[in-house]
């Protein structure tokens, strides 16, 4: 998938797939791959600097763990973060309602 089609929709995916239970990057990596049924095989490029956005906005907190040696930012959604997800989810219904009135045609 282009990475111009993600803009302005990648921030509430990794809202949704945090959402259940906090994860370590990685873990975010795969979610969204494996949602995306293999669309979504993102560059720690893209993903990383996004975490870093959402937690410097207050959507998500992270927290720094040791696993196996290694050290990992693990993430989870905030109260802020929920909200962005709902209104994230409004935006995308509307948008993809938008889209399929003009494609449909």
């Amino acid at each position: 998938m282009k990475a111009d089609t993600l803009r302005g929709h990648l921030d509430p995916m990794i809202l949704a797939v945090v959402k259940a239970k906090p994860l370590h990057g990685y873990a975010i990596m795969e979610a969204l791959l494996e949602r995306s049924g293999g669309e979504l095989d993102l560059p720690t490029g893209t993903l990383y600097p996004a975490l870093r956005r959402l937690e410097a906005a207050g959507y998500l907190a992270g927290e720094w763990s040791t696993v196996g040696g290694r050290k990992r930012r693990t993430y989870q959604l905030t109260a802020d973060g929920r909200r962005m997800l709902s209104a994230g989810k409004q935006e995308w219904a509307v948008f993809r309602t938008v889209v399929e009135g003009v494609l449909g045609h």
